[in-house]
């Protein structure tokens, strides 16, 4: 017996921060008109309900629940070249999660490396490398709020760093990004402290999932697996995943 649990939100125009996404929805009949005049078919040779329907979707590959790239923080990765989405080993991409739990953090709250330690000693778990770390902050509670992006604590760049020192090659948080959000950062007056995890990227070799959900369904923190395996663009600096926890009875 397997039970699946989806960690992934939906593409949806009803999003208000997605301004920018279009989703056109081509209903069977209105696609039958279209592929008969291709084919050079009559309206008679399709069934009564039409053609196949189909969608036209016009968003980035940062958009929804997606996995960036080390491509996507910086051109080189321990002085490499950095890897694209479709160059990520599939093998980073499964493994066992684990779940930290920040959602009572004021999203103003840096999640620091103590924090990280406190909440593996609250749970009695101990990282392995090749464990899918996920930062439960609910941010995605409010996917579809215009005030999205802002929701959520994040990390810093040394508790990112902390975590890649453990051997985690892919980590994961339920809310827009994996840093603060962006206007916690820009009134720090810091400005080399913008978006420093992602920055890490270029001295460290890691990918991490935005936009995940539902971690406050998981039944346990840790004991499942995690599959987040992202669609195969060229070149892509990111790219969409359904994310799901597998737990074995």
């Amino acid at each position: 017996m397997v039970k699946i649990i989806d960690l992934s939100v939906p593409l949806t125009t009803r999003a208000k921060h997605l301004r920018n996404i279009k989703i056109e929805s081509i209903d069977h009949k209105t696609f039958q008109k279209m592929r008969a005049t291709e084919l050079g078919l009559k309206d008679g040779d399709f069934p009564d309900w039409g053609y196949c329907a189909t969608d036209k979707l016009t968003l980035s590959t940062h958009d929804g629940t997606h996995l960036d790239a080390p491509w996507h923080y910086a051109p080189m990765s321990e002085g490499r070249p950095a890897k694209t989405i479709d160059q990520i080993p599939l093998e980073w991409c499964y493994g066992n999660g684990v779940v930290l739990d920040f959602h009572h953090f004021e999203r103003e709250q840096p999640i620091l490396t103590e924090n990280l330690e406190e909440a593996l000693k609250k749970i009695s778990y101990k990282l392995k490398p090749a464990d899918i770390v996920l930062i439960r902050t609910d941010g995605t509670k409010h996917w579809l709020e215009e005030g999205y992006k802002d929701m959520g604590a994040g990390l810093t760049g040394e508790s990112t760093l902390w975590l890649i020192d453990q051997g985690v090659k892919v980590m994961g948080i339920d809310s827009w990004t994996w840093d603060q959000p962006f206007d916690v950062m820009l009134t720090r007056g810091k400005p080399e402290r913008f978006l420093e995890a992602h920055k890490l990227g270029y001295k460290k070799e890691y990918c991490h999932i935005e936009s995940m959900a539902n971690f406050d369904k998981l039944p346990t923190p840790f004991g499942f697996k995690v599959a987040a395996f992202p669609i195969k663009i060229e070149g892509g600096s990111g790219a969409w995943v359904r994310a799901v926890a597998i737990y074995e009875k």
